[in-house]
C-alpha cells in the first residue's frame, strides 16, 4: 500500500515537472513557431527564401553587436567640436571596404556560381575571427582595431551582395523581386532593433561582451548558411545566359538596357541627399539648434525620423504587389524632391524632421527596387560584379553628398535648396529613361549559346 501510494507520488512529481517545463519553454517554443509562421508565409518557406530571411536576420543582429563594441571607441566617435577636415577623413576611410569590394570580391563570386552558400558562410565566419580580434583592441583602442573594424565592414558587404545575388534562386511563385527584398531586409531590421538592448546590456558588463555575443551569432549564422536548399548554389538555366552586343557575347552590366543605369543613377542621388543630410544637419544644428531644442535633441529628433522613415519604406516594400520596380524608383524621387523644396521654403524642425523621415522612405523602396532591377535585368554570370559595383557607386554618391554638406555654409534655407538641386539633377537624368523602359515593359531577352 505505501509502495503503491509512494509510486503515485512519485508519477504526480514527474507529471508537474513537464508541465512546468513545457510552461517555462513555451515562451521561447512559441516565440519561434510564430517567427517560422511569419518568416516562411506565402510560398517561402518551400522555396527557401524563408531560410534566407532567418540567416539575414542572425547577420542584422551580428553586425548591431558589434556596432555596439565600436561605438565607445574612436573608430565611429567624431565630437561635436571636431573639424571639419577630421570628418572628411572619415568619410575617405568609409571609402576603403567599397573599393576593395568592388573590383576584388564581386568578380570572384561570379567565378564561384556554384559556392554562394560557402560565400555567405566564409562571410560569417570571417567576422568570427574579426570580432574575437577587436575584443581585445575594443577596451585598448590599439592599432589592430582598425583593420579589423575595416575587415568586419568588408566582410558585411561581402554577405549582403552574394545574399542579393541569390534571391532570385528563392523566389516564390507569385512573389516580386521588390516584396522578396523587402521582406530579406526587413527581418534584418527587426533583428537589429531586438538585438541593439540586448547588445548594450552586454556592453554594461564589458566593451567585449557584445563581439562575444556576435561570435555566437556569426557561428550561428555560418552554419545556417550551409541548410540554406541545394538550388542556391544551381546555376542551372542561368550560367549560359548571355547578352548579345554587335554579334559578340559579352554579358556586361552595360548592355542590359536602361532600366539598370537609369536606375542606380536615381539611387545615387537619393543616396548623395542621404549623405548631405547627415553632415550638413549634424553642423547646422549643433551650431543652430531649431524650434528651441538643443543640438542633441534637434538631431536626435532628425536621427529618428530617418529611421522610421527607412523602416515604414521596407515595410511597405513587403506588402506592395506592384511589378514595375521602375515607376517606384520615379514616384520616390518625386516624393523626397516635393519634401526638400517645402523644407527649403518654409525651413523649420519639423519640417527637416519630415525631409529626413521621406529621405530615408525614399531611400529604402529605391534600393530595393534597384535590386530587384539588377536581379531581373543582369545575366547570372556577372549578376554578383553589378551588385558589387553598384554598392561602391552608391557609397561614392554618399560621400560626394557628405563633403557638400560639409563644405556648405550653415544656412538652412540654403542647405535644403541644394538638397532639392541633387535629388533634381538625379530626377532630370533618369526619370524620362524609368518611364519609357516601365512603358516597354524593358527586361533583358538573353540570347543562349
Amino acid at each position: 500500500m505505501a509502495a503503491a501510494k509512494s509510486s503515485e507520488k512519485a508519477g504526480a512529481l514527474k507529471r508537474a515537472g513537464r508541465a512546468i517545463g513545457r510552461a517555462l519553454r513555451l515562451p521561447f517554443t512559441g516565440t519561434a513557431r510564430s517567427i517560422r509562421k511569419a518568416t516562411h508565409a506565402h510560398g517561402a518557406g518551400e522555396s527557401g527564401l524563408g531560410k534566407l530571411i532567418e540567416l539575414h536576420a542572425v547577420n542584422g543582429a551580428g553586425d548591431v553587436m558589434i556596432t555596439i563594441a565600436l561605438a565607445s571607441t574612436v573608430f565611429f566617435s567624431v565630437p561635436t567640436d571636431e573639424a571639419r577636415g577630421r570628418v572628411a577623413l572619415y568619410l575617405a576611410v568609409t571609402m576603403l571596404p567599397f573599393t576593395l569590394l568592388a573590383p576584388v570580391i564581386g568578380p570572384l563570386l561570379d567565378r564561384l556560381p556554384h559556392g554562394r552558400r560557402a560565400a555567405m558562410a566564409g562571410a560569417m565566419f570571417a567576422r568570427v575571427l574579426l570580432a574575437l580580434a577587436l575584443s581585445g583592441a575594443v577596451a585598448t583602442g590599439g592599432l589592430e582595431l582598425y583593420p579589423a573594424a575595416l575587415g568586419v565592414l568588408v566582410a558585411s558587404k561581402g554577405y549582403g551582395v552574394v545574399r542579393s545575388a541569390v534571391v532570385p534562386r528563392l523566389l516564390p511563385p507569385h512573389f516580386s523581386l521588390v516584396k522578396a527584398n523587402s521582406r530579406v531586409t526587413l527581418s534584418g531590421l527587426l533583428a537589429t532593433g531586438i538585438a541593439a538592448p540586448i547588445g548594450v546590456g552586454l556592453h554594461q558588463i564589458g566593451p567585449e561582451w557584445p563581439l562575444y555575443g556576435a561570435c555566437v551569432l556569426f557561428l550561428l549564422g555560418a552554419y545556417w548558411a550551409f541548410t540554406l536548399p541545394h538550388k542556391v548554389d544551381s546555376a542551372k538555366g542561368e550560367s549560359k545566359a548571355h547578352i548579345l552586343l554587335h554579334g559578340e557575347k559579352k554579358p556586361s552590366l552595360r548592355t542590359v538596357g536602361p532600366s539598370v543605369l537609369h536606375g542606380l543613377q536615381a539611387n545615387a542621388a537619393i543616396r548623395a541627399l542621404s549623405g548631405f543630410l547627415i553632415f550638413f544637419l549634424a553642423f547646422l544644428l549643433r551650431e543652430h539648434p531649431v524650434g528651441g531644442q538643443t543640438a542633441a535633441v534637434s538631431l536626435g529628433i532628425v536621427g529618428v525620423a530617418a529611421g522610421v522613415g527607412n523602416a515604414v519604406g521596407t515595410a511597405v516594400g513587403a506588402w506592395l504587389k506592384t511589378r514595375g520596380p521602375e515607376l517606384i524608383i520615379v514616384t520616390m524621387l518625386g516624393l523626397v524632391l516635393s519634401a526638400a523644396i517645402i523644407s527649403a521654403v518654409f525651413f523649420g524642425s519639423g519640417l527637416v524632421a519630415v525631409l529626413g523621415a521621406t529621405a530615408g522612405f525614399s531611400q529604402a523602396l529605391s534600393k530595393l527596387s534597384l535590386d530587384a532591377l539588377i536581379q531581373r535585368d543582369v545575366p547570372e554570370q556577372v549578376r554578383t560584379s553589378a551588385f558589387a559595383r553598384s554598392e561602391t557607386l552608391l557609397q561614392m554618391a554618399w560621400v560626394l553628398g557628405g563633403a557638400i554638406g560639409i563644405a556648405l555654409p550653415l544656412n538652412g534655407s540654403l542647405g535644403m535648396s541644394v538638397a532639392g538641386g541633387i535629388v533634381a539633377v538625379g530626377m532630370l537624368a533618369t526619370v524620362r529613361g524609368l518611364v519609357g523602359a516601365a512603358r516597354r515593359g524593358n527586361a533583358p531577352r538573353p540570347r543562349v549559346a
